[in-house]
């Protein structure tokens, strides 16, 4: 039977289709546009405002996810992260220095990543447990394809510049025709997607929230199921993500054409559309931990072929084919069975947590990677290091108690 999503579900599922154009934008146009601009080297300031991206996100996420799990205010919230990031990735169009350029690049990264928390924390009010697992698969699903549609138009002038438009002109095109995909996609949750959980408003959020960071730190971890689910997530999550910001270099490293590894980054968006879906499919009738399992071992196994089969185009496209197998399933699957873990109540600020695992996920992997090709000269080998990653949140995760997997099946 095809699965039927009732109006809420599809409006939640269309924000993912919003927020994924600017995404895919900022893993491929933006670093190279900034590169244009930067003077000297680019990726160590790139990879410092990544940082500084990432540290701001994950001192407001805490915070900022325990005052919206009050009533009425995850919508509102919301509101202020797509708007603020929308203007950010409008205003990127036109500072000619790359510091200025950079200071609104870390503004709308900051105002995308929070809108994911709030985004991922709206599930549990959107669909019921046992639904959830197909609903987080679709939104994956559709972000892939729907992020397809602007990211081409963008690609257009950017590669072409109809009309001898210069470089930049381009650029102010394809941010604008990006903030507005975001924005029109972000209004259906808006308008049909309603808080049912939440804590009642409180006065002093703010202060409360701040201190009460440590208690709910200490609920996470005197949880075993939340505790241990988080730490496998960390170590498997971090692996995925390394193959995904390491795969270009690495096939540019073995020589692999630059327009061969876009076009496979391409295929990799269309696969991942049924497979996303199809996962969470067999999520909801094998058990979701089954499912997360069944993903990790599948990294474990596209890490193999990077490291001792992976040559040539050809094998980089078999490569991008097999990531979007397992690549949109296994987000999906982690973001729901966290979403049944979590209290309700406090989906925010769980999600809070689980996002900052997630945002810091890859700075280990990274950091293997790189140190492991340091050492001997061989990427094979530094890509190899990766499967560790997996090894450990595969093993980490069969610790999660089975009720965890059960909850898709009630």
């Amino acid at each position: 039977m095809s699965f039927k999503m009732t109006k809420a579900e599809k409006s939640w599922v269309m924000y993912d289709v919003g927020n994924s154009a600017l995404v895919l934008l900022a893993t491929s146009v933006i670093p190279i546009y900034f590169k244009s601009l930067a003077d000297g080297p680019a990726l160590v300031a790139w990879s410092y405002a990544e940082t500084a991206a990432s540290l701001a996100i994950a001192l407001l996420m805490p915070v900022l996810g325990s005052i919206a799990d009050q009533q009425g205010m995850k919508k509102r919230f919301i509101v202020g992260s797509v708007g603020t990031g929308a203007v950010a990735c409008v205003a990127m169009g036109f500072p000619t220095s790359a510091m200025a350029f950079l200071v609104i690049y870390v503004i709308s990264s900051v105002a995308l990543n929070t809108s994911f928390v709030f985004y991922d924390a709206l599930l549990v009010d959107t669909t019921t447990d046992d639904r959830m697992d197909d609903v987080s698969s679709h939104g994956y699903a559709w972000g892939y394809i729907g992020s397809c549609v602007p990211f081409l138009a963008c690609l257009a002038f950017v590669l072409v510049r109809p009309f001898g438009m210069s470089l930049q002109t381009a650029m102010q095109i394809s941010f604008a025709i990006t903030a507005a995909w975001w924005v029109a996609f972000t209004v259906p949750m808006l308008r049909n997607v309603e808080q049912t959980h939440y804590k009642p408003r409180e006065e002093h959020a703010l202060a409360n929230a701040v201190r009460g960071i440590g208690a709910t730190a200490g609920r996470i971890w005197h949880d075993p199921s939340i505790r241990n689910y988080i730490i496998a997530y960390f170590f498997y999550i971090d692996g995925v993500h390394t193959i995904i910001k390491l795969s270009t270099s690495y096939g540019a490293d073995l020589g692999i054409d630059g327009t061969q590894l876009v076009l496979a980054l391409l295929v990799t968006q269309f696969v991942a559309f049924p497979s996303a879906i199809a996962y969470g499919r067999l999520g909801h009738k094998l058990g979701t931990r089954t499912m997360i399992l069944v993903g990790i071992a599948g990294y474990t196994f596209i890490t193999l072929f990077a490291a001792f089969f992976l040559r040539t185009a050809v094998e980089f496209w078999i490569l991008a084919i097999m990531v979007g197998l397992f690549q949109g399933g296994l987000q999906a699957l982690s973001r729901s069975e966290f979403g049944k873990l979590c209290p309700k109540d406090r989906a925010n600020e769980y999600f809070g947590f689980f996002d900052i695992f997630g945002k810091y996920a890859a700075i280990l992997g990274t950091f293997i990677v790189g140190t492991m090709t340091a050492a001997t000269g061989n990427s094979s080998l530094g890509v190899l290091s990766i499967v560790v990653l997996f090894v450990i949140g595969f093993v980490v995760m069969l610790r999660v108690p089975e009720r965890a997997a059960a909850a898709a099946e009630e």
